[in-house]
């Protein structure tokens, strides 16, 4: 509410500065020339016509189906359409750089000044903030607008501009196709001699470890299975000497364990049951029992009997050389075995070699074979999409369309005097709603309750307010009160009296002083108010003019000035010829006197104390009328012999600060603060008429009512 009735108060600025800026921007409007525009429509498809077969891909033809993507797409599409680029070809088509009337420079008349300011004119950059692009909501056209000078200028830079832009779009897809199959170019080169080297590497290899005729995987089979065969040989021949080990160290056991020409162990020697040996035996034993048969006939040296002894050392010999035979052939039969195991150890071993070299080769030749491979593919591939670019960079094909073209537009789009005049008129309040907020926060004056209370932290005691009639003399002025009992003034002047009574009513005060902080704030007219109203209740009430250096009592009340305060503290004259009766019953005046040359000295005397205490016994209350406090030192002087302290603070006069610093005074002398009077209220004020209720209102309003209803 604050803030509506600042804006009430001050509605006459609001309107001015509104009014000052409407009439500026009309002003503005109607001087401006006039611009007009026309309008061309494009259909922009996210993927050029595919004439070609799908699996030939353009550099630039990437599918687009994300909304976003997509989204993105036609957001670069529009920058497009207002680039420097699109710009330049429809300056270069058109010559534009030679248009003055496009340039905006036809009002020079002057050749050679004209010529300069058209050689330093920017034709794209103006061309170019002239290029308006509106995306039509959910679908794919596109709106292209030109603002001109002239209506027909501005339909053909709209179409020049719609095919510079699709002439733009080829010629960036021409130039990224052309980049890359330089590239390509580059890398199918660099691919090819890189894919014969590996080849030639591959084939030198091959050569070095001779597998033209026979694959390595072959060589490596064959090298396997004679490894598989040399093991299964070498277990077989292992096998057979485990058992030959056996047979001979059995053999040689039993010679060991039999005694001497004894041929029994023979027969159990392995392999003795062979014809041969048998044969030997039975020969063996058959002449060993005729020689026995003999030697029962014959003694040992009977021919027949060293025949038979003979016959049988034959027969013996040639058993025990047969039995022999069986051993070393045993025998024989083992170093052969392991002779046979040994040449197989090597051979194995050998072939193992083999095999790992032939693995070893089989890893080379892979990463050969792998490395040939690999740059045999990406040349083959290069290849083929160097040709697939080459075949798409022959089609000319578009993804733009015209869908409309532009046509001139005959009434101007600028100036809109009337969205104009609108638009300043809201600024011009607005604005004016921000002056009257600026002036309502720099408001350093005292202007109401809440200023008293908040900013000083006084007491409000009441307000009075302003008194009409500017030709009466200042004491009709100032007997307002008395001679208007019912008006607003007195009823407030009585709710100020009513509340300084109530501030202390355990101990009533007797003397008070009345004070401002400045000049002319009505301190002297609000005490001779308060006088006023206290005599009206009946009490003897005494007003002292103790302002020494600005006296105005005395005019006020029309008495003389002769004898007064300044005379009794230097003791001249006595206290009843110097106090004045008034015309106001229980109201007297003790005028000032003549004016001392040093007033604060004079009232910080014993004699003013005394003068003080007298007239207290003789009054119920008394009023001082005191000069302002950071006038002079006066008001502080005389608050330390008092009982308490009003200041009076005019409204929407008395700055802050000065009331801070005159309260400051007060509080130096630790002077009694009964509160602050808000004077000469503007009873038309919005910020008053509504806050505060002028008593006397309600009394004039019931006597008219009386008066009526008499009538």
């Amino acid at each position: 509410m604050r803030f509506v009735r600042a804006f009430w108060r001050r509605k006459w600025v609001v309107l001015g500065v509104a009014v000052l800026i409407t009439g500026a921007a009309s002003l503005q409007a109607l001087r401006q020339p006039k611009v007009y525009a026309a309008s061309t429509s494009l259909i922009i498809d996210v993927t050029a016509p595919r004439i070609l077969d799908g699996e030939v891909k353009e550099v630039m033809g990437e599918e687009r189906s994300n909304y976003w993507f997509n989204k993105e797409y036609y957001t670069t599409q529009n920058e497009i359409i207002t680039s420097r680029a699109v710009s330049m070809r429809v300056v270069d088509k058109l010559g534009l750089q030679h248009d003055a009337g496009f340039l905006g420079l036809s009002h020079l008349k002057d050749e050679k000044e004209r010529s300069q300011a058209m050689q330093g004119a920017d034709a794209a950059g103006l061309l170019q903030s002239r290029i308006r692009v509106l995306p039509v909501r959910d679908s794919r056209v596109v709106t292209v607008s030109v603002e001109d000078l002239e209506p027909q200028r501005a339909a053909l830079l709209a179409n020049e501009v719609a095919q510079a832009y699709m002439a733009e779009n080829l010629a960036l897809k021409l130039r990224t196709t052309e980049s890359a199959t330089v590239w390509l170019e580059e890398r199918r080169a660099e691919l090819e001699q890189s894919s014969k080297v590996s080849e030639l590497a591959l084939y030198d290899f091959k050569k070095e470890s001779d597998v033209l005729s026979t694959s390595l995987e072959d060589r490596m089979s064959i090298v396997s299975d004679r490894i598989n065969s040399y093991n299964l040989a070498l277990t077989e021949v292992r096998t057979r000497i485990a058992g030959l080990q056996g047979r001979v160290e059995s053999i040689r056991h039993l010679r060991k364990s039999s005694q001497a020409g004894d041929m029994t162990w023979a027969e159990a020697v392995p392999g003795a049951d062979d014809t041969a040996l048998q044969e030997f035996k039975r020969s063996f034993i058959e002449q060993r029992v005729a020689c026995v048969e003999l030697a029962e006939r014959y003694l040992p040296e009977h021919p027949k009997m060293l025949e038979c002894e003979r016959k049988l050392a034959v027969v013996k010999e040639d058993f025990v050389r047969s039995l022999n035979n069986v051993v070393r052939k045993a025998e024989a039969e083992l170093a052969e075995a392991e002779a046979k195991e040994k040449n197989l150890v090597r051979l194995l071993s050998v072939t193992k070699d083999e095999a790992f070299e032939v693995g070893k080769k089989e890893i080379e030749f892979d990463r050969l074979r792998r490395e040939a491979d690999n740059n045999r593919r990406l040349y083959e591939l290069v290849l083929k999409r160097l040709k697939d670019i080459e075949l798409s960079g022959l089609l000319r094909t578009s993804n733009v369309r015209v869908l409309d073209p532009a046509r001139p537009q005959f009434l101007p789009i600028k100036p809109n005097v009337r969205r104009s005049v609108m638009m300043a008129m809201a600024l011009g309040l607005l604005v004016g709603v921000g002056v009257v907020v600026l002036l309502e926060f720099l408001e350093s004056s005292i202007s109401s309750q809440a200023d008293v209370e908040q900013k000083l932290g006084l007491a409000f005691l009441g307000f009075v307010p302003r008194v009409e009639g500017k030709g009466e003399s200042p004491g009709e002025r100032d007997l307002y009160v008395h001679r208007q009992p019912k008006s607003s003034v007195a009823e407030c002047c009585r709710a100020i009296r009513t509340n300084l009574l109530f501030m202390s009513p355990d101990k009533p005060f007797k003397t008070l002083v009345v004070t401002s902080s400045g000049q002319q704030e009505g301190k002297s007219t609000s005490c001779i108010f308060l006088g006023v109203a206290m005599a009206q209740s009946g009490n003897r009430v005494l007003l002292l003019d103790t302002d020494m250096r600005r006296p105005r009592l005395h005019k006020a009340f029309g008495v003389p000035n002769d004898v007064g305060i300044s005379s009794l503290v230097v003791g001249e004259g006595t206290l009843d010829r110097a106090v004045k009766s008034t015309e106001v019953p229980n109201l007297f005046v003790l005028p000032c006197g003549p004016i001392p040359p040093n007033p604060a000295e004079l009232l910080h005397t014993q004699a003013f104390a005394e003068l003080l205490k007298t007239v207290s016994g003789k009054f119920d209350r008394i009023l001082l009328d005191s000069p302002p406090l950071n006038a002079v030192s006066d008001s502080a002087v005389l608050a330390t012999q008092v009982d308490g302290v009003v200041l009076v603070l005019r409204a929407g006069k008395t700055h802050h600060d000065a009331a801070r610093r005159a309260l400051r005074s007060l509080a130096d002398v630790q002077a009694q603060m009964y509160g602050a009077i808000l004077n000469d209220l503007e009873a038309t004020d919005g910020r008053y008429k509504e806050s505060y209720l002028y008593p006397g209102d309600y009394g004039q309003r019931e006597e008219v009512k009386d008066r009526v209803a008499s009538s």
